[in-house]
């Protein structure tokens, strides 16, 4: 399930770790070097086999465990400030408590790394999968293919939802077509499927896209480069597209699933394609142009709607979506009509588990848990939060709460020297403000 960093760059097996506390940190990491210096070679192994010919850019290149408990590092080369040292062919040392605790792309100490929270997946397949995504990310901006990360909120709706899953299923039924006529026959389905939900909310192609390219292409890369054979690749995207159903939210999950689906349908279609994204076509475009499929029909919709779905499927959305709503009225009684605390993100840092986020509308996107870290301290929020649609600002119930009395069972607030809590525009509301200098 993916991991996710202060970009929203989520990734597949994520985990979230929140902040570390003020505590000592040791002066030497403790992760295991043995098992640290294993990790760097079946990274540099990764990257070899392709040599830089999939994107035109190798992918290994610095790297930094830490180990989010203490903030220890073991890195695979020295950065360009001088603040790990060597110890043996690996460089130590730990991460301050200002940089993101994260499986993200990272600019520390004048070099750019590839940072991975220890420990990694076990499982060898996972592993392969995730250090390729996240050496990919490292180099994104190289290649252009990075976007605003915007909405998707559509995918928390009935219709959304239930639309993706259909697709997700169509998807699933063409990477294990025996043959070329009945994969085509599943891209048509899925194609037609994602087409209405398109039709269904104007905002919703782009919007995907952005994710899709963001997220989307670093997972399939991931599983592109770092499986080594056509089948443990067709099966790996196959489990991505059931995985990803139990996950609370498909708000910012979903392009783990449909990123390496179709990439690999891509792949048997159009060499080319990668080399197209540039263009801003999106992947479905891509895909359909390179099978010339025919326009989709609505009047085709029902009828593809039941080969997919024998009615259970509905169904439970039909009850979630009764369930969600009712869960709604009450954040957005605690997090909108109620008194809060608002902080802004400007040039903050935060990250989150993608899984579990939902959309309050054009109020914006509920995070139940989320660590913020700014100019003006830190943000632990274990109670729920509410980001605004352009990520401006996060807010946070402030019931109970007063500026003498920062006291909340949703969060913990630590303020930096210069910066004080004072009263917002609406009573009872808080806000985080600078602390103007006295006049001598």
């Amino acid at each position: 399930m993916p991991t996710d960093c202060s970009s929203f760059s989520g990734r597949l097996l994520a985990a979230f770790f929140t902040l570390t506390s003020l505590l000592t940190v040791p002066a030497i990491a403790t992760i295991d070097p043995v098992a640290a210096s294993r990790i760097f070679q079946e990274a540099k192994a990764i990257s070899d086999r392709d040599a830089g010919t999939f994107w035109g850019h190798k992918l290994y290149g610095p790297i930094l465990l830490v180990d989010p408990n203490d903030r220890s590092i073991v890195a695979n080369q020295a950065d360009a400030g001088g603040a790990l040292k060597a110890s043996g062919d690996l460089f130590t040392g730990v991460l301050p408590e200002a940089e993101i605790l994260a499986n993200t792309p990272a600019e520390w100490s004048g070099t750019r790394w590839t940072e991975l929270l220890w420990p990694l997946p076990d499982d060898a397949v996972k592993q392969h999968v995730m250090l390729t995504h996240e050496m990919f990310h490292r180099i994104q901006p190289e290649l252009k293919l990075t976007r605003p990360d915007i909405g998707n909120q559509h995918l928390d709706t009935l219709e959304g939802r239930y639309l993706l899953q259909l697709e997700w299923r169509a998807l699933a039924k063409a990477l294990r077509a025996a043959d070329a006529a009945d994969r085509k026959a599943a891209i048509a389905d899925a194609l037609l499927f994602r087409q209405e939900r398109y039709r269904l909310f104007p905002e919703a192609a782009s919007e995907e896209n952005s994710l899709e390219i963001n997220e989307g292409v670093p997972e399939y890369t991931g599983v592109r480069l770092g499986l080594e054979t056509p089948q443990e690749r067709i099966d790996y995207a196959v489990r991505d597209l059931s995985a990803f159903v139990q996950s609370p939210s498909f708000v910012r999950s979903f392009a783990y699933a449909t990123g390496p689906a179709y990439g690999l349908l891509l792949d048997q279609v159009d060499d080319a394609w990668r080399s197209k994204l540039g263009s801003g076509q999106r992947l479905e475009q891509l895909l359909s142009a390179g099978l010339q499929l025919p326009d989709s029909t609505s009047a085709d919709l029902k009828a593809r709607e039941a080969a997919y779905d024998d009615g259970t499927l509905r169904t439970s959305e039909l009850k979630r979506d009764q369930e969600r709503s009712a869960r709604l009225a009450l954040l957005k009684a605690k997090l909108v009509d109620g008194p809060v605390l608002t902080v802004s993100l400007s040039g903050a840092n935060f990250q989150f588990n993608p899984q579990t986020l939902q959309s309050l509308g054009k109020e914006g996107m509920v995070f139940p848990t989320m660590s913020v870290s700014g100019k003006w301290g830190a943000l632990e929020i274990k109670g729920g939060a509410l980001v605004d649609k352009d990520m401006t600002l996060v807010t946070v119930s402030a019931a109970g709460v007063t500026p003498t009395h920062l006291e909340s069972k949703d969060w913990h607030l630590t303020l930096k020297e210069g910066w004080t809590v004072e009263p917002g525009p609406r009573k009872g509301d808080l806000v985080i403000k600078k602390t103007e200098a006295k006049t001598p």
